[in-house]
């Protein structure tokens, strides 16, 4: 079965209060739908029309575990938290089995 991925790239960081707030909540939602964090931030080289911002990789058993994990209640409320506090762009992909 394929793994499924969260792949967050940041536009813009307004808030990084926010951020942090968002950070306490968002790690142990992850962790406990069964997320394992690849990348999170550190150095970045974009090309062509990327943005050299926050990244962010996070892996699951499957892309059903995946959106799931991005529905949970305690990832919801890390999301409330967060609001306006950044742009971003969040996708959900599926792997190659």
């Amino acid at each position: 079965m394929p793994k499924g991925y969260w792949v967050s790239v940041y536009r813009t960081i307004a808030d990084p209060g926010k951020l942090a707030a968002y950070n306490k909540l968002a790690g142990p939602a992850v962790q406990a739908a069964g997320g394992r964090t690849f990348v999170r931030g550190g150095r970045v080289v974009s090309y062509d029309a990327g943005i050299a911002e926050r990244t962010i990789l996070i892996e699951f058993d499957s892309f059903e575990q995946a959106v799931a994990a991005r529905e949970s209640e305690a990832y919801q409320k890390a999301l409330a938290v967060l609001a306006d506090g950044v742009e971003r762009d969040f996708r959900i992909v599926e792997g190659i089995d």
